[in-house]
């Protein structure tokens, strides 16, 4: 029987990050996977397969939008779903044999099949032949599956999840998307660009709730031009399947029930943990009400020998939180002091343009009664952003009335996904606005947008509108 000093069970980011800093650390390590591939949810179903089509989708709508604008003169472009999607494919297999080569480059024993606890030292794991391996450690890294509410039960053909909506044979004329958070609105830019219809059934009053309210309302103005329609304070109440579409029931604003018909339902609801079939009862594993494995502030579940992080446990499910989780659990196993801050993990949704934040909202602020500045700047204003025809959206940045420490920074602008990191590294150090104002941005850039908003925090005088 094999003894491990670290076996991770779930091989998405959390877990394989994990996994290799075990074995950096000198840990003789084991990663089990219950598929065939590594990568778990973002790799193969989730973060990567959706940049990949959205980065194709939006090659697509630009050269049918802009490219004349350029001066490019092209026959009318035609889309070819079956390449779109054979190209995502290899995406995926390229960055799923990334892992599988860091893997055995760091020497760590991947195991396939499912695993779950017997004891605290002992894991079963059933594959193709049913093993078991002795661990003193391990991390439960299995993250996290598609939610659904009553009445929208998924049946993967017309009623569909992320998972589906990754491998659509068609371009739906009318898809209609539940929900209006990161997913939902990633895949619904898809397929908008690429033709469909697309309507948004939302519960609450805004689009991405969790974020600041100001980048809610500026990203509905900019999916509104590309097609989108939008149902707020919408309940659905049911989903009905036929052979050619989907059938809603809604309750309405005024609590009247409407019906609103489709080809393609995507249920984007939120995930959920997985735990299924880990056998927590056999070790004494606590989950709260929402199924996430309990943890302490070291992410020790209640067997402090046991580990849990990512999306299965609280916190934002986010790939990059279960990294920074899984280096955590590594070096703290290795008797080393690691540190997470938590509010300083960047959220980003990856529509066009970009959405991005790090730090405070605008109305949790208010909720703590702080005092605050705010400065924000159009992107509009840039010389970057004409020259690329890329105008859309806002920098708004948000720092102590006092003391003038950035507190948070939300964007819609081009690539903020990677603008986002300036604000990230600022904010790390504490930086005043006044501090980022002061340091020299290179023109012409999008990045000129941060310093411009940041001089409007600090005392109102961007210098560029």
């Amino acid at each position: 029987m094999n003894k491990y000093d670290v076996t991770v069970i779930g091989s998405g980011p959390g877990g394989y990050v994990a996994a290799i800093r075990c074995a950096q650390l000198g840990l003789k390590t084991a990663l089990i996977e219950k598929y065939s591939t590594l990568g778990g949810t973002c790799l193969n179903v989730g973060c990567i397969p959706s940049k990949a089509l959205l980065d194709s989708s939006e090659h697509f709508h630009t050269a049918k939008h802009n490219f004349d604008k350029h001066g490019i003169v092209i026959n009318e472009p035609k889309v070819d779903l079956a390449k779109m999607m054979e190209r995502k494919d290899e995406v995926i297999s390229q960055t799923c044999d990334g892992v599988k080569f860091l893997m055995d480059k760091n020497k760590i024993d991947v195991i396939h099949g499912m695993g779950s606890f017997k004891d605290a030292n002992t894991i079963t794991v059933k594959g193709d032949k049913t093993i078991e391996i002795k661990t003193d450690k391990a991390i439960i890294a299995t993250g996290s599956k598609p939610n659904y509410f009553p009445g929208m039960e998924p049946d993967k053909k017309r009623i569909i999840t992320s998972t589906e909506a990754l491998s659509l044979k068609e371009i739906p004329k009318h898809m209609i998307v539940i929900g209006g958070g990161v997913i939902g609105l990633e895949l619904g830019s898809v397929y908008a660009r690429l033709g469909s219809n697309v309507t948004v059934v939302e519960f609450q009053d805004t689009l991405i709730p969790t974020m600041d309210k100001t980048l809610g309302k500026e990203l509905m103005k900019i999916l509104k031009k590309e097609g989108f329609k939008f149902l707020f304070k919408h309940a659905v109440q049911n989903v009905k399947s036929t052979k050619t579409g989907v059938i809603l029931d809604v309750k309405n604003k005024k609590g009247e029930i409407i019906n609103i018909e489709g080809d393609y339902c995507l249920v984007s609801v939120g995930r959920k943990a997985y735990t299924e079939k880990l056998g927590l009862d056999n070790i004494g594993v606590n989950t709260d009400k929402a199924g996430r494995v309990e943890i302490n502030e070291n992410l020790q579940t209640t067997n402090p020998n046991i580990f849990a992080i990512g999306d299965v446990v609280k916190g934002a499910m986010l790939a990059h939180k279960a990294e920074e989780e899984g280096v955590f659990v590594a070096e703290f196993i290795a008797g080393q002091k690691p540190h997470i801050n938590y509010d300083l993990i960047p959220g980003v949704v990856y529509t066009w343009p970009e959405v991005a934040a790090v730090g405070k909202t605008e109305e949790e602020l208010k909720e703590l009664n702080a005092e605050y500045k705010v400065g924000q700047f159009p992107i509009r204003a840039l010389g970057r952003a004409r020259a690329s025809m890329d105008i859309q959206g806002v920098i708004k940045i948000i720092s102590d009335k006092k003391t003038d420490e950035v507190l948070g920074v939300h964007m819609i602008a081009p690539r903020a996904a990677d603008l986002i990191m300036e604000a990230v590294v600022a904010m790390e150090y504490r930086a005043s606005a006044e501090d980022i104002a002061r340091i020299c941005h290179p023109h012409p850039t999008y990045s000129e947008a941060v310093k411009e908003a940041a001089l409007s925090a600090t005392d109102e005088r961007p210098l560029h509108i």
